[in-house]
C-alpha cells in the first residue's frame, strides 16, 4: 500500500534537509518527497506540527536473549525499541551463551527475524565468554552477520590480546566499542566517588578508572588504524582524551547515554538500586562536560545501553543489586526535554546523534530518508508533555530512574521497513 505522510517537518541530516514537506513510501521503500504530493490512493497520515525522520538507531542495546528470557526477549525488547521510536538496535554479546560464535549470532538473527519488529543486529565478543583470556573467532562471526566487536561490560584488562583483537576488526571493517573501565581502580566501588558516596555509605569509584582507559585504547587504535567507538562516556577526563584524539584526526568515536546528561551523582538521594549502574552517574561537573561535548560534536551518538532486569536484581541492598537501567523508551523524551529544549542541540543534531550518526559508524545502510532507502522512519510530536510511567513500558524491565518524571516528545508513528508498528502512539504489532 502506499502511504503518505503529509505535512511533517522533515529532518534528514544525512541529505542537510529540515523542511516542512510530504513524503510517499510504497513496498517498503521511500519514493518521493516534496511539497503538494497528492495521492487519491495513499493510505494518508497527517504529520502537521510534528517531525519526520530517519528511523531513530540504537548501538547499545541488551536484549538478554538467549539465557535471561526472564528480564528480556528479542519479541519484548524489540517492541520497547519501536514504542520509543527505534527502528534499528544492536544486541550486545552478554547473553547466555555469550555471543562469541557464528552459532549464537544465528540464533540472534533467526529469532529476530521470527520475534522481533524492529531491525535486530548482532554484536560479536571480542573474546571467548567476555572472559579476556581467548579471541572469539570474528571471521566467522563477521560472516555469520554481527555490525561490530565489543566485550560489552568489560575492558579486555590485557593490552596485547586487545591489540590483535583491533587488528583483525580492522581487517574485517568492523567496529570496536569499548567499554572503559580499569576493574581494579574500580573495585568494590558503588557509585562515584564524591561526597554523595560518602553519605550513603557507599564504596566510591574514581573517574580515573573510565579516563585510564579511555586513553590506552585510544593509544592502541591509533596504532592499529581500527575504527575505536567509546560507549558510555561519562567523565569530564575521558572527554579531554577524545578531544585529542580527535584533533589528531583519529578514528575514534563515543555515544552517551541519556541518563548520564540527565542525572548526576548528586540526584541518588537514597540507596534506591535503579540509580545503580556502570558507568554510574558523575559529577556535575561531568555532566557539564558532556553536554559542552554534545554541542561541540565531540560525542556522535546517543544511546541507550538499555539494560533490563528482574525486579528482584533491583529491590534488594545496593551493593548487591545488578548494574543497569532501561532507556529504549525513555531515550527520546530526555533528549527532547534535556537538550533541545534547553538549546544544547538543534533538532537536526539531534536526529544525527540517534540516525545517520550511528549508521555510519556501523556501516549499515540506515539513517537516511533518501529516496530508494528503506521505509524506516519515525514520526516524532516534540511538544507533547508527560509523565514516565515505568507501568507503561513494553520491556519486561521496568528498572529506571525516571519513573515519575515529566518530559517533552514522542514517537507516534514507527515504520520499520515500510510496516506501520506505532501508530498514534500506539504499539499495533
Amino acid at each position: 500500500m502506499r502511504t503518505l505522510i503529509k505535512g511533517g517537518r522533515i529532518i534528514d541530516p544525512a541529505n542537510n534537509v529540515d523542511a516542512v514537506a510530504d513524503l510517499l513510501f510504497e513496498d517498503g521503500v521511500i519514493k518521493e518527497i516534496g511539497q503538494g504530493l497528492d495521492f487519491a490512493a495513499a493510505n494518508v497520515i497527517d504529520a502537521s506540527g510534528m517531525w519526520v525522520v530517519p528511523g531513530l538507531i540504537d548501538m547499545h542495546v541488551h536484549l538478554r536473549d538467549p539465557g535471561f528470557l526472564h528480564k528480556e526477549t528479542i519479541a519484548t525488547g524489540s517492541r520497547a525499541a519501536v514504542a520509543g521510536g527505534f527502528t534499528t538496535i544492536c544486541a550486545m554479546p552478554n547473553t547466555n551463551p555469550v555471543t562469541d560464535s557464528a552459532a549464537i549470532v544465528e540464533y540472534i538473527t533467526t529469532t529476530a527475524k521470527r520475534e522481533a519488529v524492529a531491525n535486530v543486529l548482532p554484536i560479536g565478543s571480542i573474546t571467548k565468554g567476555l572472559e579476556g583470556k581467548v579471541l572469539s573467532d570474528m571471521v566467522e562471526m563477521a560472516g555469520a552477520g554481527i555490525c561490530a566487536v565489543s566485550d560489552d561490560g568489560k575492558s579486555v584488562e590485557n593490552p596485547a590480546l586487545f591489540t590483535a583483537s583491533m587488528e583483525c576488526a580492522k581487517a574485517l571493517s568492523l567496529p570496536v566499542l569499548s567499554h572503559c573501565e580499569d576493574a581494579r581502580l574500580t573495585g568494590k566501588g558503588q557509585i562515584t566517588s564524591g561526597a554523595q558516596a560518602d553519605s550513603l555509605g557507599l564504596n566510591g569509584i574514581p573517574a580515573e578508572s573510565e579516563e585510564i582507559v579511555v586513553a590506552r585504547d585510544i593509544i592502541l587504535a591509533k596504532l592499529t588504524g581500527v575504527h575505536l567507538h567509546i560507549c558510555h562516556i561519562s567523565t569530564a577526563g575521558g572527554i579531554e582524551h577524545l578531544k585529542m584524539a580527535r584533533q589528531r584526526g583519529q578514528s575514534v568515536t563515543a555515544e552517551v547515554c541519556p541518563h548520564h546528561f540527565a542525572l548526576c551523582d548528586e540526584d541518588i538521594k537514597s540507596r534506591n538500586a535503579n540509580f545503580k549502574m556502570s558507568p554510574p552517574l558523575r559529577s556535575k561537573a561531568d555532566v557539564a562536560a558532556i553536554k559542552q561535548a554534545l554541542k561541540d560534536g565531540l560525542i556522535d551518538v546517543i544511546a541507550t545501553d538499555h539494560a533490563p532486569h528482574h525486579v528482584d536484581d533491583k529491590n534488594c541492598e545496593f551493593e548487591q543489586a545488578q548494574n543497569g537501567v532501561v532507556g529504549l523508551e525513555t531515550a527520546l523524551p530526555l533528549c527532547i526535554t534535556e537538550l533541545v529544549e534547553t538549546c544544547i542541540l538543534t533538532p537536526t543534531e539531534l536526529v544525527a546523534k540517534l540516525s545517520i550518526n550511528p549508521a555510519k559508524i556501523l556501516g549499515i545502510d540506515k539513517g537516511t530518508l533518501s529516496v530508494g532507502s528503506c521505509a524506516d522512519i519515525t514520526i516524532i510530536d516534540p511538544g507533547v508533555e508527560y509523565i514516565i510511567d515505568k507501568d507503561k513500558f513494553h520491556s519486561l524491565g521496568k528498572n529506571t530512574p525516571f519513573d515519575g518524571r515529566k518530559v517533552r516528545g514522542k514517537a507516534v508513528y514507527t515504520i520499520v521497513g515500510g510496516n506501520i508498528v506505532v501508530q498514534e502512539g500506539k504499539l499495533i504489532c
